[in-house]
């Protein structure tokens, strides 16, 4: 079967190309899918999308015009795709539900330790010479109370990780989650936000979670409060977390994700000047770190991607159901 890889970054081509076999026959594009650009997948029956990628109704409607059948995302979230409109069309579409929660749960736990430790600060200092211990004063994470929204298997490992330096696990969750084998207390959103002293996003985005974290939610958070996405930029409003962090609401944040990245992260924009003022803003701030969509860049993770999309992509060529399909 012919596939168009959209958004077929570098890092990743090997892996695919090791887990495809030969397979099918694959088009690499390193551009992000767009209404421009679809006609790329002419001649193809179906497409390997990122999270950067379009997948809109009017984008959808263009690739089925095309003969394109079916939907292969290199990802677990699929707030990009118009689901809805690609069942109207008859394309099927599946995701990789789990690739490896741990790289993402370990680097949640770099941002934090980063962030607490002033990591960044101290090797900038000692690069110069400077070798002042002022300013650099972190806490000890033993005892601390950790908030997790989203129990899901990321948001698991985040916890059992943190429940290894020793903290409380708080957990706010819309479905009863499974059974863990560290402990942890179900509260509600409210609870979670007045009392962790770490809060970490581990949510999907949709209608109900869009913004979860706003102005309103941030003024109930403890003064002081880390807070860590690794998720979905879309769960915070990025002007009230700029505000929070400069008036201390918020001590620092790590962040992974940002809400308006999908025509921002994943290129190599240093020869550009940067447009978006929002992201400039947040990025300047001395309390904030941030990573371009990386937590899941390892190989484990990007290893197991390749291979369940293209098991997903054996399913669709053979006609047989799919355990991935949305």
């Amino acid at each position: 079967m012919q596939v168009t890889v959209f958004s077929a970054h570098l890092f990743e081509q090997e892996f695919l190309l090791a887990a495809n076999q030969q397979q099918h026959q694959l088009k690499f594009v390193e551009q992000a899918l767009t209404l421009e650009n679809a006609h790329e997948a002419a001649g193809s029956q179906a497409i390997a999308l990122f999270t950067s990628d379009d997948a809109s109704a009017p984008v959808l409607e263009t690739l089925h015009r095309l003969g394109v059948r079916h939907v292969a995302l290199r990802s677990a979230g699929y707030d990009y795709v118009d689901l809805a409109k690609a069942q109207e069309l008859g394309m099927n579409v599946a995701r990789v539900p789990a690739y490896s929660p741990y790289a993402i749960a370990e680097h949640t736990v770099a941002l934090l330790l980063a962030l607490n430790r002033h990591l960044l600060e101290a090797h900038a200092r000692i690069r110069q010479n400077n070798f002042c211990l002022d300013h650099l004063i972190g806490f000890d994470l033993n005892g601390k109370t950790v908030g997790i929204i989203g129990l899901g298997k990321i948001g698991a490992v985040f916890g059992k990780i943190m429940h290894g330096f020793g903290c409380r696990i708080l957990v706010h969750d819309v479905v009863q989650p499974e059974p863990q084998e560290f402990p942890l207390e179900l509260v509600s959103l409210d609870t979670v936000l007045r009392e962790a002293d770490v809060l970490s996003l581990h949510t999907p985005l949709n209608a109900a979670t869009k913004h979860l974290i706003n102005a309103s939610t941030l003024a109930k958070t403890k003064k002081g409060v880390v807070l860590l996405n690794t998720s979905r930029g879309g769960l915070i409003k990025t002007e009230d977390l700029i505000q929070s962090l400069k008036t201390g609401q918020v001590a620092a944040a790590g962040l992974d994700v940002y809400e308006h990245e999908k025509h921002l992260f994943f290129q190599d924009r240093s020869q550009e000047t940067l447009q978006d003022e929002l992201f400039a803003q947040l990025r300047e701030l001395p309390n904030v770190l941030i990573t371009g969509h990386q937590a899941f860049l390892t190989r484990t993770a990007l290893s197991n991607i390749s291979d369940t999309t293209v098991y997903n992509l054996n399913c669709f060529e053979a006609g047989q159901d799919c355990v991935n399909k949305l």
